[in-house]
């Protein structure tokens, strides 16, 4: 019997599209055996592109990695390297502690050697950041997005969900996802959680039936989050 795995992390990665599959191919050579690409939405808080009073998205890639923590780092370096992410760069990659794993037994084939470089944390605010998931109705993340930025939040990241039938239905953090879902990334400093999830219950109805849910994970590690620590003006 397979016994799940709990020396992993989830790295979830958010770049403009067309930049997932080199991120991909480069920590793929680092020993990362797998990923997952989905496309999504950004909406950033200085955003005012629109177009007959309607707002233009932003293309977006989301990438799911879940590694060893053996060459966490080296992969998180390789990230922010090919994705160039920074201050001028759309993009972020945060870590979330996965609690047990299945189905990554070549992950765990022989001994995979430590090799992160002296000063690999420079550039990683660590245990500062809160992603907030909100999985709500199709057509109301938008109004996710407004509440989370009235309370400070720099913007957020949409997927759409899509169910196909009533045996393949999608999950995300093993959530299920039923068609005609939109699920929304916020990740935010950890002082304004609490005001970013209050506006978001309050002002897209989250404390009724049918309306959604939203919920919180902590994120150990994080990259690319230049303008979010920017001192406000």
């Amino acid at each position: 019997m397979q016994m799940p795995f709990d020396d992993h992390k989830l790295i979830v990665t958010i770049v403009k599209k067309g930049h997932a599959k080199k991120v991909v191919h480069y920590i793929r050579l680092k020993g990362v055996t797998g990923s997952t690409i989905i496309p999504a939405e950004g909406v950033r808080k200085q955003d005012k592109l629109r177009m007959f009073g309607l707002p233009i998205k932003r293309e977006r890639e989301v990438i799911f990695t879940v590694v060893d923590e053996k060459i966490l780092k080296e992969t998180l370096l390789t990230i922010k390297d090919t994705a160039v992410l920074g201050k001028d760069t759309p993009g972020i990659a945060v870590v979330i502690d996965v609690k047990k794993v299945l189905g990554v037994m070549r992950l765990n084939t022989g001994d995979i050697a430590d090799v992160s470089r002296k000063g690999a944390n420079q550039s990683m605010e660590a245990l500062r950041f809160d992603l907030i998931v909100s999985i709500v109705n199709s057509g109301e993340a938008e109004a996710v997005i407004e509440a989370a930025k009235k309370q400070g939040a720099d913007g957020g990241t949409i997927i759409r969900g899509r169910g196909t039938g009533v045996h393949e239905q999608q999950k995300l953090f093993n959530i299920l996802i039923e068609p005609e879902k939109d699920i929304v990334l916020t990740l935010i400093e950890k002082g304004k959680t609490d005001d970013v999830l209050h506006g978001i219950k309050e002002d897209c109805g989250l404390n009724q039936p049918g309306k959604g849910i939203a919920f919180v994970l902590e994120t150990e590690q994080s990259v690319g989050l230049t303008a979010l620590i920017q001192p406000d003006r």
